[in-house]
């Protein structure tokens, strides 16, 4: 448990560099948080305090408010890791446990509003993939139903999307089904990548999968936001 929730930084960088998928209009919320989020999960405690709040506030106004609940639900996630860093496992997973409800919980106020699949999505695909427990396949189920719903509302314009959340997106769905033992899965969206995207790291490392069958995790997703652009 320790292990994964120290790697929340990660999971949550992809979790930020998923937001391109939103294509709603107007304001979004995490246009409001995502870069005190960011900073916050890179040690930033001031703007995660300010990220937080903001939050918070916003679910005091409105306790059903889906995107508020699933950053603020990443947010606890992350204190969790920093409660195990810290020696204290109780909190960690009181923490942890809270955390994952509020993800649940927007997902299920909104299931298809890809602003909120996405975060919840991008947080337990990255941070199971340095996991190992009974606690995995569960977690990792979730993150593909995020996944796979946000392509399948997506599915008629995804070659319109850009590079980068149409990678994470495919590479995303492949290595869910690769560690889900789906291996006939994963091979169609590694091979999607590649036709889809050629020429960008998307393309290269899909195609070391289905050359080799492995791909280190650093290679399996949140690979940046200029990626073969």
């Amino acid at each position: 448990m320790k292990q994964r929730l120290t790697l929340l930084s990660t999971a949550a960088m992809a979790a930020f560099l998923f937001g391109a998928l939103s294509n709603g209009q107007g304001t979004r919320f995490d246009h409001q948080v995502r870069n005190d989020f960011f900073a916050g999960f890179a040690g930033n405690a001031e703007a995660f305090a300010r990220a937080m709040t903001t939050a918070e506030a916003t679910l005091a106004a409105d306790p059903n408010h889906a995107e508020a609940l699933v950053w603020h639900g990443s947010g606890l996630y992350y204190q969790a890791g920093q409660a195990f860093q810290k020696g204290d496992p109780q909190k960690g997973m009181e923490l942890s446990t809270k955390g994952i409800a509020e993800m649940d919980r927007a997902v299920a106020l909104a299931p298809d509003s890809i602003g909120v699949r996405i975060p919840r999505g991008a947080v337990l695909l990255t941070a199971t993939r340095f996991q190992q427990g009974p606690h995995v396949e569960p977690l990792l189920d979730r993150a593909m139903a995020d996944y796979q719903h946000t392509y399948e509302l997506q599915e008629k314009i995804l070659d319109q999307i850009g590079t980068h959340p149409r990678g994470e997106l495919l590479l995303g769905i492949a290595d869910a089904a690769n560690r889900l033992g789906d291996k006939e899965k994963a091979k169609r969206f590694y091979q999607r990548a590649v036709e889809s995207l050629p020429d960008t790291v998307y393309a290269r490392n899909a195609k070391e999968w289905l050359e080799t069958g492995k791909l280190a995790p650093q290679k399996a997703g949140c690979l940046g936001c200029h990626s073969g652009k």
